[in-house]
C-alpha cells in the first residue's frame, strides 16, 4: 500500500508505474484504493463508476475497471454534501461530519471488494487517500491505515519533495502514527526530485536516522507524467499552456467533473488550452469555449453567472466564436433546468443560458454507459462514456450532435455553432479530434495519436520506476 504525507504527493501516478513495471515483469496486478473522493470517474465495464486514477492504474496493468479496484467513491456536490458510491452506484449522501459515522458500515463494501481481487492477482498495489497522519479522521478509518492495519498490508510512505518540507512530513508522520502502524511501514519512497539527487544524502540519512524505516529511493521529478489522465482537479491550477494558434477556453467551474475529456486537447501542439479561473474572462481570442462536465449543474451554472462568464459567452458569440457542451456543460446551454426531486440540493427549476433550444429534468436515476458511435457533422468515429443524471429534450435535440450505438445524444443550433452532448472522452478519438479542430481552424491540422502516448509515458514511468526505486525490496515486502 503507498500512503502519502499529504494529498497531491503523487501517489496516484507512482502506482500506476509500480504496477506498469510489475506487469512488465509478468506478474498479474491489480490496483486497489478503498475510498477516493474526486468527481473525475471512470465507466466500468459492470456499469458502474470508479475514480478516474483507478482506470488509468487498470490500465497500466492491462485488465479492465472493475467496481471493486475502487469500493467507496466520493463525489462531492453542490451544498456541502458528497454522493457516497459504493460498488459502482449511489448508496447515500451526507456532509463531511455526518460521514464519519457512515464510515465504518463501509467497511463490509471495502473487504469484499479486497478479497474478490486477491483471488484475481498476484499481486495488489492499494493506493491511499490523503494522510495517514490525520488523526483526528482516524476514527473507523477506510483510506489509510484503518485499511492497512485490518487487511495486514505492508505499507510505504511517499514524500513530495517539491512541495517542500519533505523531511519533516515523514518525520512529523512517524511521531504521529501509532505502535502498530509504524511497524507496517516497509520504507519510503521521495517522489518528483529536481536537480542532483546526491545532494539530497543528507536528508535520507536524517530521515531515516529518526524513523528507522529505509529509503526506496528518489523518484525525480519526470515530464512524462503531464501526458496521462490527472484525477485531482488542483492539476487544473497547474496546467502549462502551449502556444497553439487555435485557441480553446474551458470556465474551471466549482464542482467541475471529468475534465481529463480535454487531455487530448491540452496536448494537441496546434491547441492552446486555457482554463480560465474564477475572476477572470473568457479569453477574448478564443475560438471555442467548452462548458465542461460538472457535478453540481444548477449550483455552477450560478456560478457561471456570478464570474460574469455569461457576458463573455454572448460577446464571444457576437464575435462568431462556437460553443460546445459536455454532459452538465450541455444541460447549462439549454433554456432550463429543473430538479424537481432535489438531486442536487433543494427542489428547484432555474433558466439556463439559452444557446440551445432544449430543456433539462434532473432525474433520480443515473446513467452509466460506456459507449461509441459518430459524430454526424464530421462524419467520425467516436466512443467514450455516459454518467449523468437528467433527460435533455427541445427542437435542437432533433438536430443531435452524435449518434451512438443506434440512438441520438444531443443538440445542434440552427447555425451550427453552439453543440452539446453527454458523451465523455470524444475527445480521445483521433480522427474525430483532428477533424474537429480542423473545422475550428479552417484548415488541416496535424495528425496525434493520443492513445498511444498515454501507453508510451507508462511504459516510460515503469522504466523511471526500475531506474530509480528498489522494485526488488518493494516486490519482496508484499504479503
Amino acid at each position: 500500500m503507498f500512503q502519502g504525507t499529504g494529498s497531491d504527493v503523487g501517489k496516484s501516478v507512482l502506482c500506476a508505474g509500480v504496477i506498469r513495471a510489475m506487469k512488465n515483469r509478468g506478474h498479474r496486478v491489480l490496483p486497489f484504493k478503498p475510498q477516493n473522493m474526486s468527481n473525475n470517474a471512470a465507466v466500468t465495464a459492470e456499469g458502474g463508476e470508479i475514480g478516474r486514477a483507478q482506470a488509468l492504474q487498470a490500465r497500466a496493468a492491462g485488465v479492465a475497471p472493475s467496481v471493486h479496484m475502487n469500493p467507496v467513491l466520493l463525489k462531492p456536490q453542490g451544498d456541502r454534501t458528497a454522493q457516497i458510491i459504493v460498488h459502482g452506484h449511489i448508496h447515500d449522501q451526507s456532509n463531511a461530519r455526518g460521514y464519519l459515522g457512515k464510515k465504518a458500515t463501509l467497511w463490509p463494501f471495502v473487504a469484499e471488494s479486497f478479497e474478490r481481487l486477491k483471488r484475481e492477482a498476484d499481486f495488489i498495489i492499494v493506493e491511499g487517500a490523503g494522510s495517514p497522519a490525520e488523526v483526528n479522521l482516524r476514527a473507523n478509518d477506510i483510506a489509510n491505515m484503518g485499511f492497512a492495519t485490518r487487511a495486514n498490508v505492508p505499507v510505504i510512505l511517499v514524500g513530495d519533495i517539491e512541495r517542500g518540507g519533505v523531511i519533516a512530513s515523514l518525520v512529523g508522520t512517524h511521531v504521529l502514527l501509532e505502535p502498530e502502524e509504524k511497524a507496517l511501514i516497509a520504507g519510503y519512497v521521495i517522489n518528483k526530485f529536481r536537480g542532483d539527487v546526491s545532494l539530497f544524502d543528507e536528508g535520507l540519512r536524517i530521515i531515516t536516522q529518526r524513523t528507522g524505516w529505509k529509503s526506496l529511493g528518489v523518484l525525480p521529478y519526470l515530464p512524462m507524467v503531464s501526458r496521462l489522465p490527472a484525477e485531482d482537479a488542483l492539476a487544473l491550477d497547474k496546467t502549462a499552456q502551449r502556444d497553439g494558434t487555435i485557441v480553446i477556453a474551458v470556465p474551471r467551474l466549482q464542482h467541475i467533473a471529468n475534465f481529463d475529456d480535454f487531455d487530448p486537447l491540452r496536448q494537441h501542439p496546434e491547441v492552446k488550452l486555457v482554463f480560465v479561473q474564477p475572476g477572470q474572462p473568457l479569453p477574448a481570442d478564443a475560438t471555442l469555449v467548452i462548458l465542461p462536465g460538472t457535478k453540481a449543474t444548477i449550483a455552477d451554472l450560478k456560478f457561471f453567472r456570478a464570474q460574469g462568464w455569461d457576458i463573455d459567452l454572448t460577446a464571444h458569440m457576437r464575435r462568431g466564436g462556437r460553443v460546445l457542451g459536455i454532459c452538465g456543460g450541455y444541460q447549462m446551454l439549454g433554456r432550463s433546468i429543473a430538479d424537481p426531486h432535489g438531486i442536487e440540493g433543494e427542489a428547484e427549476a432555474i433558466g439556463a443560458l439559452g444557446l440551445l433550444d432544449v430543456e433539462t429534468v434532473l432525474t433520480r436515476e443515473k446513467t452509466l454507459v460506456e459507449t461509441h458511435g459518430f459524430e454526424r457533422f464530421t462524419g467520425e468515429e467516436v466512443r467514450g462514456y455516459e454518467m449523468h443524471i437528467g433527460v435533455t429534450s427541445g427542437t435542437d435535440a432533433t438536430r443531435p450532435m452524435l449518434r451512438l450505438a443506434g440512438r441520438h445524444d444531443g443538440a445542434v443550433s440552427d447555425d451550427g455553432r453552439v453543440a452539446g452532448c453527454y458523451l465523455h472522452g470524444l475527445f480521445a478519438s483521433d480522427a474525430f479530434r483532428q477533424a474537429y479542430l480542423s473545422l475550428l481552424a479552417g484548415r488541416a491540422v496535424g495528425v496525434e495519436n493520443y492513445e498511444a502516448g498515454v501507453e508510451q509515458a507508462l511504459d516510460d514511468l515503469a522504466e523511471a520506476i526500475e531506474t530509480h526505486l528498489d522494485l526488488d525490496t518493494i516486490i519482496a515486502a508484499a504479503r
